[in-house]
């Protein structure tokens, strides 16, 4: 499935200002849910909720939500932060924690 179509069989997030994500190592992320980042918000959203926190089983399932974005973002390391991201987490094993606003 395309993002696209992944993301139509998530809930809506329209209500939400954004996603604050806080890493192992206190680092903190915020994702507006603004033009550009709405995607993001949802998976991150769906994700935090089912999940309870962004670790290697949450990035995983939200790469593949990612769908085509997830292989643009291996070609191109940096052009899609919360998909590198996800990567990261699935690589070290350390969970984020977050928040939906």
């Amino acid at each position: 499935m395309s993002f696209t179509e992944n993301l139509a069989a998530l809930p809506a997030t329209d209500h939400l200002a954004a996603v604050e994500l806080t890493g192992p190592g206190g680092e903190v992320v915020r994702i507006d849910n603004i033009p550009g980042s709405q995607g993001s918000v949802r998976v991150y959203a769906f994700l935090l909720g089912k999940h309870g926190a962004i670790d290697a089983g949450a990035a995983a399932e939200g790469l593949t939500l990612y769908a085509e974005h997830t292989a643009d973002a291996r070609a191109f390391p940096g052009k899609h932060p919360n998909i590198d991201r996800l990567r990261a987490i699935l690589d070290d094993g350390r969970a984020w924690h977050g928040q939906v606003v």
